[in-house]
């Protein structure tokens, strides 16, 4: 560890050589590259975590750069976990940086995130933020959230040394038309900075020990009037312990909505008067789409 690079942080009283020594040994993985992510990386890079993970498999879009600002518009159309290895790499070489160009899922989290201190979640979506709860609970490993919707974030600090976990917070996963989606919502470029770097202050604080930890308190920010307030929940006990992960994690969420597999719809699709609908976003129809499929966005579809 190169101390002349830290001595900002060493001679920092109530922080010093020992909680930097300890941030050197620390080893963190991070759920996601995207505007979240993307601080939390940077920050914990620059004060010296000694390894840093990250997970992602999308690929930089124009419309990332107003918020994500690792990325530039070279970036554009390359996977994020490749631009974000060089850019940190050149940040920080003292720190050892993992990328995993993979999408997470029940089947890969545990191992993913089984090495390591402190895990983040970066992630833009409930079925993996539940996912990422439920392992940390397994593996017994605490977890810094973090979420943004419209002009107001949040981050807290679940199942540290016993406290509460997500599921104590928000016990049961939303409906599908009840998710907000900053594709159709949209997002303020500077908030996911804000609330990505109120991440890493926590999981520094984890990490050395310094300072108090914001477990079973709910920080949120509301940007459009600059104002903090904080609300406390306690832990339930029935959230606590967990020996294996649920079978629930749906891309879609706890929804009413039939389910169909691919032998039945491919019957279906023999019928001349079907028309299959896809509600995803016009950008997410573009890239991909089933020969034949409409599309009209959930945000147009009317009940």
């Amino acid at each position: 560890m190169n101390q002349e690079r830290y001595h900002r942080q060493i001679i920092l009283s109530g922080f010093g050589l020992e909680a930097q020594e300890e941030l050197s040994r620390s080893k963190v993985i991070v759920i996601g590259a995207g505007g979240l992510g993307v601080p939390v990386l940077t920050y914990l890079n620059a004060m010296g975590v000694g390894t840093l993970a990250f997970v992602d498999s999308d690929s930089v879009s124009l419309t990332n750069l107003h918020r994500q600002v690792l990325y530039s518009e070279a970036d554009v159309g390359r996977f994020k976990v490749d631009v974000a290895f060089e850019k940190l790499k050149a940040q920080n070489s003292e720190t050892e940086v993992i990328a995993h160009n993979t999408f997470l899922n029940k089947q890969n989290v545990l191992q993913l995130i089984a090495d390591y201190d402190v895990i983040i979640d970066a992630s833009d979506n409930f079925p993996t933020r539940y996912l990422i709860n439920d392992a940390c609970v397994i593996l017994k490993k605490p977890l810094v959230h973090g979420a943004l919707h419209g002009f107001e974030g949040q981050v807290s600090v679940f199942n540290y040394q016993d406290g509460p976990t997500y599921r104590c917070l928000f016990p049961k996963m939303p409906k599908f038309d009840e998710i907000p989606d900053c594709n159709d919502n949209g997002v303020l470029g500077i908030l996911p900075g804000i609330i990505g770097n109120l991440q890493a202050l926590e999981a520094i604080k984890v990490l050395t020990g310094v300072g108090e930890v914001l477990s079973g308190k709910l920080l949120i920010f509301d940007g459009s009037s600059t104002t903090f307030r904080k609300i406390r929940f306690e832990a339930k006990p029935e959230n606590l312990g967990m020996d294996t992960l649920r079978s629930d994690y749906e891309f879609l969420c706890s929804t009413d909505i039939g389910t169909i597999d691919a032998e039945t719809f491919l019957r279906m699709s023999e019928n001349a008067s079907l028309q299959l609908i896809d509600v995803r976003t016009q950008k997410e129809f573009m890239r991909n789409h089933l020969l034949d499929a409409k599309n009209i966005p959930l945000s147009d579809l009317k009940t």
